[in-house]
C-alpha cells in the first residue's frame, strides 16, 4: 500500500456573493459528528467486482475524507477551498481513471478539482469535475468523477466503461415526475409554460413546438403540472421564486458569474421598476416633447416620484444591483450610461450615413442582402396574400443612382436591401388592432464608390383594408433632408428601425442563438460522456445557456413579460418568431453560406477565407471571417487528432446517439428535413462543430453586446411605433409641418416602455467580472492530451492577432464603415473585454 495525496479544490455553498453562513454552520456540525465528505478512487485497469449488468468494474480504493473541513474557514466573499485528502492505494491497481464522492454534509458544495500527487509512474492525476455534489441522500448512487484523459466510446479503459454508461443514463433520467434542484436530468419539453391561462384567458399563449403551425426547438424538461385550464399549458411559478426554476444544477451558476445578480436584476426590473417607471410616466403624462427631454435619462437625470414605490426600490433592490442598470443619488434622482451612438454627436444618427452604416456595421448586421430582382418580389402564397411585390418604380431610385440605370446597379451588383416585408405582413393585421401601429417595409440601398451605402428608397406596406387576398397597400419615400419632405423620411426610417428591432430582438437575437443552441447542449449531456472529446470541445460552449434560457421563459419572453412590453408584436411575438423558425436550416448558419447566399459575398478560392465580399468594407462580415476561420482551423486539428479515418466517425455510438437525438428530439419539428448533415464523415463533424461553436459564441455577441450602444439611445432603434405615417391634408401632417420631432416621439417608443427597454438591455449588454471568452477556458488541465491543448494555444494566439487587426482597421479612415458619422468603432467582434458595459467580447457562450 501507498499514500497518495491529493488535494481538493471546492466552493461552498453559496448566494449570491455571500457565503450561507447557516449552511457553513451546519456543514461543521456534521464534520464533528463524523459525517464527513469521503472520496473513493477507481482503478482504471484493475477489477474485483462486476456490476449489475455482468461487466467488469474498475476496484474501488479505500474511502478518505477530506481534512480539516472544520479549520479550514471560507473567506467570507465566495472563494475556492482547497482541502488535503490522504488515499491508500494499492500499486497494482496502477493509475485511477475515476473517483466515488460522497457528501455526508448538510449542504451542497460546488467541486471545482481534484489533482492527485505522484501518482507512482503517472505523477500528477487531474480530475475536472465543476459539479454541484448535494448530500448522499439526494442521490440513488454516489456521483463518480473522470480524469481529464478524454476516450472515444470503445477506447475507454474496459474495467471504467460501465461507469461511463451508468452516469449518461442518469443523466438522461425516466422522463416523468417533476424535477427538483437536485437533480441532474437532461430532458426536451416544448415550450409550454409562457401562457397562464389560468391566470386569465388575455394571458394564454399558444404551445410552440410539437405541431406543423408552431413549430420550434425544443427546451429544458421541468416536469411541472398543468394548468388547471389548459391540460397542454405547464403551470408557472410565481415571479418571486423564478430563481428556483428548474435547470440541471450544473447549468447553474458554480462559478462567481453575476448571472444569479443579473436572474435576480431582471426580477428587479419586473418587480420594483416596472411600477415605478409607470408611476412616473403616469405622473408625467406628456410625451418627451422634445430630444433634450431624452438626453436627460442619460445627461440631467429624471426624478424617480417620491413616495412608497421609491421606498420599496431602496429597501428590495441591493444598492450594488440598482448601480448596475441605473446611477441613482439619495434624493432619487436617476440616469443611465451615455449610448455610444450619441456619445460623439448627438445628431449623427439623424443622417442617412448612420442609418445605412448601421446595417453592416450595427447590432443587426445579419438581415441585409444583395438585390438579385427589381422591383423586388414576395414569396408569399398569392391564393392567402394576393400581390405582394414591391411597388417601387425605376423613376424613385434612378435619380441617387450616380448616372446609372436600375439594371446596370443590378448587374454591378450594387443594389441591396433590408427587407422586412414577408416576415410581418402576415401579422400586420393582428398587430396593428393593438395600440401599435407598424408596416411591412423594405429598404433599397446603393453602394458608392467610397464603400458606403446610400439609402435609396423606403417602402412601407399595409394589408388591404377589405381583405389579405387583395394584396398590399404600398407608400414609397424617398430621401429628402428639409421642410415636411425630410421629416416623413425620417419617420419612414423610424418605421424601418421598429421593424428591425423587432426581428433583431425575436429572431436574429432570441431564436438564432439562444433558444437553437439549448437542444445542444441537451443532447450532448444525455449522450455525450464528459470523457468524450467532442464533450470537452463543445463543454465552453454551453455555459450558462439553459439557465439564461429559464429565466427568460420566466420573465422576458412569456405572456405580459419584458419582451412583450417592450417590442411591436406584443403578445405575438414569441408567435412569429415560431413561424419565422421554419425558414431555420442549421448548415445556412456557417457564416461563409449565410453571406453566399444573401448574395455578401461570392466564392472565389483565390480570396482570404475562399470568399470575396461584396461590400468589402463590411465590419461585420471582415470580423466575422476572420473568426469563422480561426474557430475552424481548430476544430479540424482538435477533430482530427481523435478521428484519423471516417470510420470512426459511423462506429462512435455516442456521437451517433447525440446527432440523432438533436435532430429527431431537440430539432424535432425539423427532423425531415433534407438538409441535416449525415454525420458520416470527420469533415461533416468539423462542420457540425465550428457551425456551433460559432453561434454560441461570435453570432450571438454580434448581436448582443451591441444592444445598448446602438438602441440604449431609443430614437436610434425604437421598438414600437404608435401612429401611422401623417396623410397630407390632415391635422396630424399640419402638426408634423409645426413641429416634426415632437410628432416623431409621439410616434415612436413611449416613455414607459423606453425606460423599461432602455434599463433591460443595459442590463443584457454587460459582461461579468469573470466572464471566459473565446480563446480562454476556466481550467488549464481540461484535457490530458498535448496535442489538442497545443492547438488550443495556437488559437488563442490567432484570436489575440485578430484583435490587433480589428484595431488597425478601425483606425483605417479609408474605411468608413468602421466607424461611421456617429464615431462609434466596430468591436462587437474584438475576442476579448473588461467587465461592464463595453461593446466589445466574445464569450465562449450564450450566456446573457
Amino acid at each position: 500500500m501507498k499514500t497518495i495525496i491529493g488535494r481538493v479544490v471546492l466552493i461552498k455553498k453559496n448566494l449570491l456573493d455571500v457565503v450561507d453562513l447557516s449552511a457553513s454552520v451546519l456543514d461543521r456540525v456534521h464534520e464533528l459528528l463524523g459525517k464527513n465528505v469521503t472520496l473513493q478512487l477507481i482503478s482504471a485497469h484493475d477489477s474485483n467486482h462486476q456490476s449489475s449488468g455482468g461487466s467488469l468494474r474498475g476496484k474501488v480504493g479505500k474511502p478518505a475524507m477530506l481534512e480539516d473541513w472544520i479549520t479550514t474557514i471560507a473567506p467570507l466573499t465566495v472563494g475556492e477551498s482547497s482541502y488535503k485528502v490522504s488515499f491508500e492505494w494499492d500499486e497494482e491497481m496502477q493509475v485511477p481513471g475515476a473517483f466515488l464522492v460522497q457528501n455526508n454534509h448538510h449542504s451542497e458544495f460546488y467541486l471545482k478539482t481534484l489533482t492527485l500527487e505522484e501518482v507512482p509512474g503517472h505523477g500528477q492525476v487531474h480530475f475536472v469535475c465543476n459539479s454541484w455534489v448535494y448530500p448522499e441522500k439526494r442521490y440513488k448512487k454516489d456521483r463518480v468523477f473522470f480524469t481529464n484523459k478524454a476516450y472515444l466510446p470503445d477506447e475507454t479503459p474496459e474495467f471504467l466503461r460501465s461507469y461511463r454508461e451508468e452516469e449518461l443514463e442518469l443523466l438522461r433520467g425516466d422522463g416523468i415526475g417533476m424535477l427538483e434542484e437536485w437533480d441532474r436530468v437532461y430532458d426536451y419539453a416544448y415550450y409550454n409554460d409562457l401562457g397562464d391561462p389560468d391566470k386569465d384567458i388575455d394571458d394564454a399563449r399558444p404551445v410552440l413546438g410539437g405541431s406543423s403551425e408552431y413549430p420550434y426547438p425544443r427546451r429544458g424538461r421541468t416536469g411541472r403540472p398543468p394548468t388547471k385550464s389548459d391540460p397542454r399549458t405547464e403551470s408557472r411559478l410565481p415571479l418571486v421564486k423564478s430563481l428556483d426554476i428548474y435547470v440541471p444544477r450544473d447549468e447553474r451558476f458554480g462559478h462567481l458569474k453575476l448571472s444569479d445578480f443579473l436572474a435576480n436584476g431582471l426580477i428587479s426590473i419586473v418587480q420594483f421598476l416596472v411600477p415605478e417607471f409607470k408611476a412616473l410616466c403616469d405622473n408625467n403624462p406628456d410625451e418627451f416633447d422634445s430630444f433634450q427631454d431624452i438626453m436627460k435619462l442619460y445627461e440631467g437625470g429624471f426624478k424617480l416620484p417620491d413616495g412608497p414605490l421609491l421606498d420599496r426600490i431602496r429597501q428590495n433592490i441591493p444598492l450594488e444591483m440598482l448601480k448596475v442598470f441605473l446611477e441613482m443619488d439619495s434624493s432619487g434622482v436617476a440616469k443611465f450610461p451615455t449610448p455610444d451612438v450619441i456619445k460623439e454627436d448627438k445628431s449623427a444618427w439623424r443622417t442617412d450615413e448612420e442609418f445605412a452604416k448601421e446595417m453592416l456595421a450595427g447590432v443587426n448586421p445579419v438581415k441585409i442582402r444583395l438585390l438579385k430582382e427589381f422591383p423586388p418580389t414576395s414569396k408569399l402564397d398569392v391564393e392567402v396574400y394576393g400581390n405582394q411585390n414591391s411597388s417601387i418604380k425605376s423613376h424613385h431610385v434612378e435619380k441617387n443612382l450616380n448616372g446609372l440605370k436600375v439594371d446596370e446597379a443590378l448587374v454591378a451588383n450594387r443594389l441591396f436591401i433590408l427587407d422586412h416585408h414577408d416576415s410581418l405582413m402576415p401579422y400586420l393585421r393582428r398587430i396593428n388592432a393593438t395600440t401599435n401601429k407598424i408596416y411591412a417595409s423594405r429598404t433599397l440601398l446603393f453602394l458608392q464608390n467610397d464603400g458606403t451605402l446610400k439609402p435609396l428608397v423606403i417602402e412601407l406596406s399595409l394589408p388591404h383594408p377589405e381583405g389579405d387576398n387583395l394584396g398590399a397597400v404600398s407608400n414609397v419615400y424617398t430621401p429628402a433632408e428639409n421642410g415636411v419632405e425630410g421629416a416623413v423620411w425620417q419617420l419612414a426610417k423610424a418605421y424601418v428601425a421598429v421593424d428591425d428591432s423587432g426581428i433583431h430582438q425575436l429572431i436574429s437575437h432570441w431564436l438564432n442563438t439562444h433558444a437553437v443552441v439549448e437542444p445542444f447542449i441537451i443532447a450532448a449531456n444525455r449522450q455525450l460522456s464528459v470523457l468524450h472529446p467532442i464533450y470537452k470541445l463543445l463543454y465552453p460552449h454551453f455555459r450558462d445557456t439553459m439557465n439564461i434560457n429559464a429565466f427568460a421563459r420566466q420573465i422576458l419572453i412569456n405572456g405580459g413579460g419584458i419582451l412583450e412590453k417592450t417590442v411591436f408584436p406584443e403578445k405575438y411575438s414569441m408567435e412569429l418568431s415560431s413561424v419565422l423558425y421554419k425558414n431555420w436550416v442549421f448548415p445556412d448558419q456557417a457564416l461563409p453560406v449565410d453571406l453566399v447566399k444573401r448574395g455578401m459575398a461570392v466564392e472565389d478560392s483565390d480570396s482570404p477565407h475562399g470568399l470575396s465580399l461584396l461590400i468589402e468594407d463590411y465590419p461585420y462580415a471582415v470580423d466575422g471571417l476572420e473568426i469563422w476561420s480561426t474557430i475552424k482551423s481548430w476544430v479540424e486539428e482538435y477533430c482530427r487528432f481523435y478521428y484519423t479515418k471516417d470510420d470512426m466517425i459511423k462506429n462512435d455510438k455516442e456521437l451517433q446517439s447525440w446527432w440523432k437525438e438533436l435532430r429527431e428530439e431537440g430539432h424535432g419539428d425539423k427532423k425531415h428535413e433534407a438538409w441535416w448533415p449525415e454525420m458520416n464523415s470527420c469533415q461533416e463533424l468539423i462542420d457540425i462543430c465550428t457551425t456551433f461553436i460559432w453561434i454560441a459564441s461570435a453570432l450571438h455577441a454580434a448581436v448582443n453586446y451591441g444592444q445598448y450602444p446602438y438602441a440604449g439611445y431609443a430614437p436610434n432603434r425604437p421598438t414600437i411605433s404608435r401612429r401611422f405615417m401623417p396623410e397630407p391634408d390632415t391635422p396630424e401632417y399640419e402638426e408634423l409641418k409645426e413641429n416634426p420631432d415632437k410628432v416623431f416621439l409621439k410616434t415612436i417608443t413611449p416613455q414607459f416602455q423606453m425606460l423599461l427597454g432602455i434599463a433591460l438591455i443595459e442590463l443584457l449588454s454587460r459582461h461579468s467580472s469573470d466572464e471566459v471568452y473565446l480563446g480562454q477556458r476556466e481550467c488549464p488541465e481540461w484535457t490530458l492530451d498535448a496535442e489538442p491543448l497545443n492547438a488550443f494555444q495556437k488559437f488563442g494566439t490567432k484570436l489575440k492577432e485578430i484583435e490587433e487587426r480589428i484595431v488597425a482597421m478601425n483606425n483605417d479612415e479609408k474605411l468608413k464603415n468602421r466607424v461611421g458619422l456617429a464615431k462609434v468603432p466596430y468591436t462587437l467582434l474584438y475576442p476579448t473585454s473588461e467587465e461592464g458595459l463595453t461593446g466589445k467580447g466574445i464569450p465562449n457562450s450564450t450566456a446573457i
